[in-house]
């Protein structure tokens, strides 16, 4: 992901803002007592971006990759809505318990940017979709940068137009949507009376996204390391704050991390994903890798 960029990560403050006011309040009022699900992956399984990650002579990549991880960020179908033969393979070569998260398609939110016609293309996106089944997790909709809140009319008939039984989770990346205050706990409150989670963001160039307000009983991350030594301890700054979370009740944890340079993303992943056993208590799988944790290499 070149998404927030920056050809001098070391310049970047990457101190973890504090929690919105309302995130304690929201985590509390969800609260059900269930066990906190942690759901961990990589944006893609593709060979060419993850090399080394694969055993040599892998013919089937998600089949392999569905070992190693327990879900996936799905961004293919950012991109085209597949036939629905596609989802349906997608599913049956997928172990029990594994979540594909798809990215909403961007005839939604770029090219119809969310007018009359993106409500048909949701249509058309949600119906082979679901043919993922128990599989399917949480579907995002990341929109354009520079799609405004003076679309704010679109956002609302779109968010209460969607159907409730697919869990959504909602990515606004122009900065007005949360230099405004007003603008922002209007954006907040819609999200959260209609049950749709609010996306955070970990990037270099965009830490105005690192707002830390979530608005249901779910933290879905999109993490962006820089391929800096630097990626590591922001890591261990997500499970700090992640364990914090899990004690005022958060019950639902999508973490899915993303490289300027993704052949990398398998490590940072299984630091991670050892890390949050370690701290939390959690018993994931740590996914095999061929390469030395990065962090090994920045000693």
């Amino acid at each position: 992901m070149k998404f927030g960029k920056v050809d001098h990560p070391e310049l970047i403050d990457f101190t973890m803002p504090p929690d919105h006011p309302d995130t304690p309040v929201v985590l509390k009022k969800n609260k059900t007592g269930s066990d906190t699900k942690v759901f961990v992956g990589c944006a893609k399984w593709n060979r060419q971006e993850l090399k080394n990650f694969y055993p040599r002579g892998t013919k089937d990549e998600l089949a392999y990759y569905s070992t190693q991880f327990n879900s996936i960020e799905l961004n293919a179908t950012f991109y085209r809505i597949f036939p629905a033969e596609q989802y349906e393979k997608w599913r049956d070569k997928t172990p029990e318990g594994f979540k594909f998260f798809p990215k909403m398609t961007n005839e939604v939110s770029h090219l119809r940017r969310m007018n009359d016609k993106a409500l048909e293309a949701a249509d058309r996106y949600l119906e082979v979709t679901s043919l993922l089944g128990e599989k399917l997790g949480t579907i995002f909709l990341q929109m354009h940068n520079n799609f405004g809140p003076k679309n704010w009319d679109r956002v609302v008939r779109f968010v209460e137009y969607w159907p409730k039984e697919f869990p959504l989770a909602m990515e606004f990346r122009h900065t007005d949507w949360f230099n405004d205050e007003k603008v922002a706990q209007e954006l907040y409150h819609l999200l959260e009376e209609n049950n749709i989670a609010n996306i955070l963001v970990d990037t270099a160039g965009r830490r105005d996204l690192m707002h830390m307000r979530l608005t249901k009983n779910e933290a879905f991350i999109r993490y962006v390391g820089a391929n800096h030594r630097s990626d590591y301890p922001r890591l261990d700054d997500w499970i700090e704050r992640l364990s914090t979370w899990k004690s005022m009740g958060l019950e639902n944890i999508h973490f899915f991390v993303h490289q300027n340079l993704e052949l990398e993303s398998p490590l940072l992943s299984a630091y991670f994903i050892e890390q949050l056993n370690t701290k939390m208590g959690f018993d994931l799988q740590i996914p095999k890798t061929t390469l030395p944790p990065q962090k090994d290499l920045f000693d």
